[in-house]
């Protein structure tokens, strides 16, 4: 359970960073950019935690699915992109894989 509490905050870290990213101008801007890489880290040292337990192949493609998931819907709050009915369909498939894949993924 310790695990997945790890690749959770991981995967929320990587939502963090990914919705910063525009916010460095290319990391041209320092404090910006310098939080984006402290949630990059924290985002990648939680995965390898994670795995410390969990199957490669789940916890990446849980910690992906959640920045993927994250981003999409900060995207379409923060920053107006569509939020159409198949594109909110579409994240719903992916939160579907993403508890099929945490239901499934097991411990080793």
């Amino acid at each position: 359970m310790v695990a997945w509490l790890w690749l959770i905050g991981a995967g929320l870290c990587e939502v963090v960073w990914a919705g910063l990213l525009g916010s460095t101008q290319s990391f041209s801007k320092p404090l910006p950019s310098l939080i984006c890489l402290i949630f990059m880290v924290l985002s990648v040292y939680g995965l390898a935690v994670a795995q410390r337990t969990l199957p490669l192949g789940t916890s990446y493609a849980v910690w992906v699915g959640i920045g993927i998931v994250g981003a999409a819907i900060i995207g379409m709050i923060v920053h107006g992109e569509p939020r159409t009915p198949l594109r909110i369909a579409c994240i719903g498939v992916m939160l579907i894989g993403i508890i099929g894949l945490k239901l499934t993924g097991g411990e080793h």
